[in-house]
């Protein structure tokens, strides 16, 4: 895919802090020799990859939650899975040493607002790992964190850091100013919709849950009885793989399994296709859902409401009308 949603909780640098030298500095508790990196540095002395990584908003979906929840009002838009360029952030890693006592692996950016999120050392060391310097094979648009970012396939697109001055191996949970209170954790128990939770009683948001998308054909279509219709999405997971993909034509009554074909790396989404004939002229719903490899399914309806408004997997719809 060629363009990406953009998000960010402040303000982007200025353009002569992005245009000027860049280095990466890797330290933290756990690290056991403290390193500073150049992009030309990060080029020349580890191998470089191409891999397609997932990154979704944990708000994406927000604006379905009853009661409201404030920030963006995200529909469906806030996910892409392009290719991203650059290095394993393991390699980077391994060069600097890791401590036995390494917790956790956190960030910063030269973003103008409190940051520093982070995932845990085990996520760190996946291949859907990456610090990227470019997207789909060109430098990365400024928005989307130029000169380089961190890449955390299927998790929170806000671990997913832009534009990377730091990288800290922690032997504790990250405390930075994003990892407490309400943001990007959810009630570690279910609560009632609109409920006040205790920041003590929220979790941190890990691995994406299982959701799939319908990208054709575009809700509100008029198609022609007796004609084949083709359904074409994706589907992804956090962490493991999406093991089926179905499709129901009559309001969910019964299902039939899609086409799903293989990602194309770890941490990238599934294609789906589907073939269907309607029976009779009339208002029809085209309605997905996921199964992955542990045997979760999304839900048919909006899911427990937090918050946050994170993580929303209902089964996307769209509606066809059969003339």
């Amino acid at each position: 895919m060629e363009r990406l949603f953009v998000r960010n909780n402040g303000t982007p640098p200025d353009e002569a802090t992005v245009a000027g030298p860049w280095t990466l500095t890797v330290d933290g508790e756990s690290v056991l020799r403290t390193r500073r990196y150049t992009i030309a540095g990060l080029r020349r002395r580890f191998p470089r990859l191409n891999r397609q990584l997932l990154l979704e908003c944990a708000g994406n979906g927000r604006a379905s939650y009853e009661p409201p929840v404030s920030g963006n009002q995200w529909t469906l838009g806030a996910v892409g899975c392009p290719e991203w360029n650059g290095v394993l952030l393991r390699d980077v890693l391994a060069d600097c040493g890791i401590a036995r006592d390494a917790v956790y692996v956190a960030y910063w950016g030269a973003d103008m607002h409190l940051s520093g999120t982070g995932v845990p050392i085990s996520k760190a060391m996946q291949r859907d790992a990456m610090i990227a310097w470019g997207m789909n094979g060109r430098p990365l648009h400024p928005m989307n964190g130029h000169p380089l970012r961190l890449v955390f396939g299927g998790w929170p697109g806000s671990t997913s850091g832009k534009w990377l001055t730091r990288i800290s191996v922690r032997n504790v949970v990250h405390d930075g100013p994003k990892m407490g209170g309400h943001s990007y954790r959810i009630p570690c128990e279910a609560v009632m919709p609109g409920a006040a939770v205790a920041a003590e009683d929220m979790c941190i948001v890990g691995a994406m849950p299982v959701k799939s998308l319908i990208t054709a054909p575009a809700s509100g279509t008029r198609h022609p009885i007796g004609w084949p219709l083709h359904v074409h999405g994706h589907a992804w997971v956090g962490d493991g793989r999406v093991r089926s993909l179905r499709v129901s034509i009559d309001f969910g009554r019964t299902w039939r399994r899609a086409e799903l074909w293989p990602p194309a790396n770890q941490g990238a989404w599934a294609n789906w296709d589907f073939m269907t004939r309607f029976p009779t002229r009339g208002y029809y719903e085209i309605w997905a859902r996921a199964v992955d490899d542990r045997g979760h399914s999304q839900p048919m309806i909006v899911p427990g409401w937090n918050p946050k408004g994170y993580l929303n997997n209902a089964c996307h719809r769209v509606a066809v009308n059969v003339v």
